[in-house]
């Protein structure tokens, strides 16, 4: 598993998706999974945001999830600078900060355990079958 962009993804996640369908796995459940790894990786993704006079930023913080990923966002129409700050704007002299995608990476060890747990139920619903 490993972090990319805003989104907590499981590498190759197309395909794990399809082998969890076909392995019966609750698809409706992998979403509640997907949310549960994003708010586990919240707190290490907000210790690392930058803050400035107000904290919005990291106010702007929240978790969302699909049954393909867990996402988290930074920023909101009142805080356009979210994205410029992590991933920087060399046009305006803004180096990457990355603090989303380091927060998730640092975290990745405790976001992964819902994901095992998860594996681990839908092979154990299909050696049970």
């Amino acid at each position: 598993m490993s972090a990319t962009g805003r989104a907590l993804m499981v590498v190759g996640q197309k395909r794990f998706v399809a082998t969890m369908r076909k392995a019966g796995a609750d698809m409706g459940e992998l979403k509640g999974v997907n949310r549960q790894a994003a708010e586990i990786a919240l707190p290490a993704v907000s210790r690392l945001t930058p803050v400035g006079d107000t904290g919005r930023l990291s106010k702007s913080l929240r978790v969302g999830a699909t049954k393909r990923a867990g996402v988290i966002r930074a920023g909101r129409k009142a805080v356009p600078y979210a994205g410029p700050l992590n991933y920087g704007w060399p046009g305006h002299n803004i180096r990457p900060r990355l603090f989303v995608n380091d927060g998730v990476a640092q975290s990745e060890d405790a976001w992964q355990r819902p994901y095992m747990d998860f594996i681990e139920k839908t092979l154990s619903q299909v050696k049970g079958a």
